[in-house]
């Protein structure tokens, strides 16, 4: 004997795997299937004929209204997704902790149910796709980690060259539109080659590892502190006229040489020479001022190392 079309249909919103609950204008429920009851922990017999803000006063109240009264006024479906708004119910999920999301994300629908062209009712579906955000938000993660190591110093951990020209390049253009003051400094390790090849390469990567951590701890928040390559650093300092630069760069080298990095029971002194730049008014781009603070960076090396020498314009 065939099942009788009503049942069957009864049937299948009770067993679907998502939920499904109707209201009517004022917001009472009229419908709820077991979807939405084994998640609220409340069966149709206590939510149907009152209104869904009873039981969930958490609700958005103010959102869900103006969603249904859409419906209701058009006619047409309405939607929302997950990244707009996570979850309108605050259901449990399944999936592990470490996902990192509180309750089920969900997707939901507004359908309106038609008789003779007038609205009588909103069906609300509710579609948990709390996996599909998961995996989601590991794929966003994991290329904001690949996008930061692109721009990372893989021995040091700062910012690259590349990362470092990119900020640079940048700044300098504000610079260029709406003035103020931006300076940089360049600087690097004195006689490197020397501890390279006395202690070997170990060593001075645990040397250009120290160095930069003791620079990192008075570089600003505001600054881009990079590696050039090899022993080269570079600092870019926005907002900061060229006096003041060249405090930061006598406090970099003071915090470099005063103590020696204590290695295998050997201690290493260690030193360095800075060059520094400003952006002024006949400077047509950001590389010239890196060639100047190079400049200036070579200059102090001449003079004997170990000291800090501002590059400044003939005439």
């Amino acid at each position: 004997m065939n099942e009788p079309v009503e049942s069957l249909s009864d049937l299948v919103v009770e067993r679907v795997g998502f939920g499904i609950f109707v209201l009517d204008r004022e917001m009472n429920v009229l419908m709820w299937n077991r979807f939405m009851q084994d998640h609220s922990g409340l069966s149709a017999q206590q939510v149907v004929g009152r209104p869904i803000f009873a039981h969930f006063p958490e609700l958005p109240r103010v959102w869900l209204a103006r969603k249904i009264e859409s419906v209701f006024q058009l006619g047409t479906f309405a939607f929302s997704s997950w990244e707009q708004r996570p979850y309108l119910f605050r259901f449990d999920h399944d999936r592990p902790i470490t996902g990192g999301v509180d309750f089920m994300q969900q997707d939901c629908t507004f359908m309106p149910l038609m008789r003779e062209r007038e609205v009588v009712a909103v069906c609300v579906t509710i579609s948990d796709v709390t996996h599909v955000s998961i995996v989601q938000r590991e794929r966003e993660e994991a290329v904001e980690k690949l996008r930061e190591y692109a721009n990372r110093d893989g021995l040091t951990g700062i910012a690259n060259r590349r990362f470092f020209e990119t900020r640079l390049q940048d700044e300098f253009a504000r610079w260029q539109r709406y003035g103020g003051d931006m300076s940089m400094l360049l600087f690097d390790l004195d006689h490197f080659k020397k501890i390279n090849d006395q202690f070997g390469h170990s060593v001075g990567d645990t040397v250009l590892r120290v160095m930069t951590q003791r620079v990192a701890g008075v570089v600003r928040a505001q600054d881009t502190f990079g590696r050039f390559g090899g022993e080269e650093f570079a600092l870019l300092l926005p907002c900061t006229p060229l006096e003041d630069a060249m405090r930061v760069a006598d406090k970099i080298r003071s915090v470099i040489a005063e103590t020696p990095v204590e290695l295998l029971g050997t201690s290493v002194p260690v030193t360095a020479s800075l060059g520094g730049a400003a952006a002024r008014e006949g400077v047509p781009s950001y590389d010239v001022l890196i060639n100047e603070a190079d400049a200036a960076l070579y200059s102090a090396k001449r003079q004997g190392r170990n000291r800090s020498v501002a590059f400044r314009p003939p005439g």
